[in-house]
């Protein structure tokens, strides 16, 4: 009995495990839109040169994230779209620190 629940068990683990590794894997367009709300909250504040040109490469990484994850051709394709798309966030989040007082 302990045996065959085992069995059940791992075969439950490998149902759950297959569902949610293509989750994560491809989460490009999750990545994507939190790069688009923290580049148009930046925007609302940025005021600066520096803060601009800082938006302005976001504005660029991104749309590379999204040409990558338009045109995916495979996993890796896929994981430089959610790359860029946190690269494009970083600059946004740094935009958006520089405008606080």
């Amino acid at each position: 009995m302990a045996k065959k629940s085992i069995v059940l068990t791992l075969a439950l683990a490998l149902i759950v495990a297959w569902g949610v590794v293509p989750v994560m894997a491809y989460n490009c367009p999750v990545q994507i839109k939190q790069a688009e709300d923290l580049i148009k909250k930046a925007e609302a504040a940025a005021k600066s040169p520096e803060t601009k040109k800082l938006l302005e490469e976001a504005k660029k990484v991104l749309s590379e994230a999204k040409a990558n994850h338009e045109q995916a051709k495979g996993r890796a394709d896929h994981a430089a779209a959610v790359r860029k798309a946190k690269t494009a966030q970083a600059f946004a989040e740094e935009a958006e620190f520089l405008t606080r007082p």
